[in-house]
């Protein structure tokens, strides 16, 4: 009987094992988030599947207190928000050195699982908007083992040195003890999918740190590593490298000034490859416990600055991207903070070398929804998130914004799914750009022409629904995704008419749609339109003349609104 006892033990305990390994197994076998490439887009992976993150990134000390925090998750979730960006502090974590309290962590991981929402977390460490103000009271009280960045008269800035090597294995070490810290309680639920490493770095005042270390650094060699990646890349360099680099006749060896020059831009150089390297290692050191998708945000340069300093130094703005490259490998892209109206132009700067695009912080209301509705559907982003959005989230202000969230919440897997096939396009639409009154997508065999809503006739004083005269305060957007029977559009503000991209003949609307998703992404179709909804221009021989049949498609009001749409060719044949 003993026996027959100890055999069954054996047993229960044999198979208990076998459970729990193979519990263990199908854990380890769920990667962690990562990014994909996927035709041409860069895609971010959250179990196992492609992700969108219509995120909101919290004012700096939201974060901080649950209780302050509390009200706002509720309110985020309506508006249609699916990710926060939280920031995590140093100084809150480690408030004795060797003594962690990763509370603030926990309580964000279960906030947020409760909300059935995804966190991106902002490592504040060393730097936040490039000054040193989230470090614990044991490095900013001890400046002598953690050394600031100096003024060329030898006065001390608020800003923690990039050749402060105890400072960066502090940083680093802390840093480690947050990544380990997410792996064990949170790797099989994949609450967090992306980290964001300091805030903003670069220095402020001046083009360079003049502190002792940083002046050795400067009059020495330029580091062997940064010669060799740009010797190996150089057919492929961006032009402010390569024009910084051929001032001086592309040389191989020398000090900073001997290889790029004696001015601001080479001290700009200088301070990139620090914070770079700074910021390498301390990424370099978090991965190595818990591999997550990491990126750096820059304080893009302004209208107004007139050199580096005014913006902060050495960060990872458009220009500085190749250096980032050659001493950051483990940081996966740069992304930029946008509160320039050029919005655009500074996306198409950072999507430069297969840069993966993400923007942690814009605006958000109208112009906001315009910007999101561009980078998620011209440009291929994984996400876009405005800044400090909590706070006026459910405002009449914001009403917009927020529909443009819940509806492309609602697509998310339509649009990432028309990102990899390439058969996705957006729209940007100001009244107050000139030159981005109108835009067009190509997709297929046909030309979408986009057009912010405009008022007045032409051509004989015809009433018509496109040309005349813009609101100024106006914004809208288009996004447009090919599907097998024709095209799904998201707009607001806008009117639109097709030609064909090769010239030849007309673009006639075979079936126009209105409706709207259910929560699983089913299409509920809603009005068949036709007469006056689709006829945008009267003016019929004019229009034929240009190409046009006169029929479009009407995004009247500033509301986002869906449509499908068939098309067919006609000619005069």
């Amino acid at each position: 009987m003993k026996k027959l006892l100890f055999f069954a033990t054996i047993v229960i305990l044999t198979l208990c094992q076998c459970a729990e390994q193979k519990s263990g197994d199908e854990t380890t076998k769920i990667d962690p988030p990562h990014l994909e490439k996927r035709g041409d887009a860069t895609q971010l992976i959250v179990e196992g599947k492609p992700f969108l993150a219509l995120a909101c990134e919290l004012g700096n000390s939201t974060s901080s207190s649950r209780e302050y925090m509390k009200p706002y998750w509720e309110k985020l979730k309506k508006c249609g928000v699916n990710t926060v960006l939280a920031v995590v502090s140093w100084e809150q974590t480690e408030p004795e050195e060797g003594r962690f309290d990763f509370s603030v962590v926990d309580d964000l991981l279960s906030d947020a699982r409760s909300h059935d929402m995804k966190l991106v977390l902002l490592w504040f460490g060393s730097w936040k908007n490039g000054i040193t103000s989230y470090t614990p009271k044991w490095v900013k009280s001890d400046t002598r083992r953690f050394p600031l960045a100096m003024t060329p008269e030898g006065k001390p800035l608020p800003i923690l040195s990039t050749l402060g090597e105890e400072t960066c294995t502090a940083d680093s070490k802390a840093f480690a003890a947050l990544m380990r810290h997410l792996k064990s309680v949170d790797a099989h639920q994949q609450t967090v999918i992306m980290i964001q490493m300091e805030n903003e770095v670069g220095l402020h005042g001046h083009p360079r740190d003049y502190g002792p270390l940083a002046e050795k650094a400067y009059h020495s060699q330029v580091p062997t590593a940064l010669i060799d990646w740009l010797k190996a890349h150089k057919d492929s360099l961006l032009p402010e490298t390569t024009s910084a680099w051929q001032a001086n006749g592309f040389k191989t060896s020398g000090t900073w000034e001997e290889v790029f020059g004696k001015n601001d831009r080479t001290a700009e150089l200088f301070m990139a490859w620090h914070y770079a390297s700074y910021m390498d290692r301390i990424t370099k050191a978090g991965k190595a416990e818990y591999t997550l998708p990491t990126f750096v945000n820059a304080w893009i340069v302004q209208p107004e600055d007139t050199r580096p300093g005014n913006y902060p130094s050495g960060g990872p703005q458009a220009q500085n991207h190749d250096v980032w490259r050659a001493a950051a490998p483990h940081i996966d892209f740069l992304s930029p903070d946008i509160y320039l109206d050029n919005f655009p132009q500074i996306l198409g700067l950072y999507a430069r070398s297969g840069n993966p695009l993400f923007i942690p912080e814009s605006r958000s209301r109208q112009n906001g929804a315009a910007n999101a509705a561009y980078a998620i559907g011209a440009m291929n982003a994984m996400g876009y998130s405005p800044f400090g959005f909590e706070r006026d989230c459910d405002s009449e202000e914001n009403a917009l914004f927020a529909q443009f969230y819940e509806k492309t919440g609602k697509v998310a897997d339509i649009i990432l799914t028309a990102q990899a096939q390439n058969a996705i396009g957006a729209a940007w639409l100001k009244g107050d750009h000139p030159q981005r009154v109108k835009d067009e997508i190509v997709l297929g065999d046909v030309r979408i022409l986009c057009e912010l809503v405009s008022s007045g006739t032409r051509n004989g004083g015809a009433p018509q629904l496109t040309g005349g005269s813009y609101d100024p305060e106006a914004s809208g957007y288009v996004i447009a995704v090919k599907q097998k029977e024709g095209f799904l559009f998201l707009g607001s503000n806008a009117r639109v008419t097709f030609l064909p991209a090769d010239g030849k003949g007309y673009v006639g609307l075979a079936k126009v749609t209105e409706g709207d998703f259910d929560k699983r992404g089913n299409w509920k179709e809603g009005r068949w339109l036709n007469g006056d909804e689709i006829q945008l221009r009267y003016d019929l021989l004019h229009a034929t003349e240009e190409g046009f049949s006169g029929q479009g498609l009407n995004f009247g009001k500033p509301e986002p609104a869906f449509l499908k749409v068939e098309l067919f060719r006609y000619d005069s044949n």
